[in-house]
């Protein structure tokens, strides 16, 4: 464990939000995003490139719009996003055949591969993170945050 990991187990406890239901939330996201990007970082990615990479295998060509609101950046942070995964040769961007000025995204090889690589090193995050749970708890958790994000967002 990092000394910033044990820095927040050891005080989370008597911080005065401790029993508030997003503040450990918060904690837990904060504990997730600093494990995923530790176990990227051997490949030279981001928790955000791992996102973006995955959006585009799901659906080539997507928009830089909705990469951005995907990874939860704006839309010009997704610019260099996108810039440095096309850098880095893990993405091909071509013009849209009819939109001109709209650049449609694509992976190499080489991002195939990379994210190929990532996506294990984030099944091993999340099985960290949910050492101790059966997979009805797991259904049970990811059910239950999504309806707070859904509650959130209906608000």
């Amino acid at each position: 464990m990092s000394s910033v990991e044990d820095t927040w187990t050891n005080m989370a406890p008597e911080h005065p939000m401790a029993d508030r239901l997003g503040y450990v939330l918060k904690r837990a996201q904060h504990a997730l995003r600093t494990s995923m990007d530790d176990q990227l970082s051997h490949l030279g990615v981001t928790t955000a490139q791992f996102n973006v990479l995955s959006a585009v295998q799901r659906q080539p060509g997507v928009s830089n719009a909705s990469l951005a609101r995907g990874a939860f950046v704006t839309a010009q942070s997704m610019l260099g996003i996108v810039a440095n995964l096309e850098k880095m040769g893990l993405l091909h961007r071509t013009p849209h055949q009819t939109h001109g000025r709209i650049m449609q995204s694509e992976l190499t090889q080489k991002g195939t591969e990379v994210l190929a690589r990532a996506r294990e090193a984030i099944d091993d995050v999340e099985k960290s993170m949910t050492v101790g749970f059966t997979a009805e708890e797991i259904v049970t958790l990811r059910s239950m945050l999504q309806r707070c994000a859904q509650n959130m967002h209906s608000a």
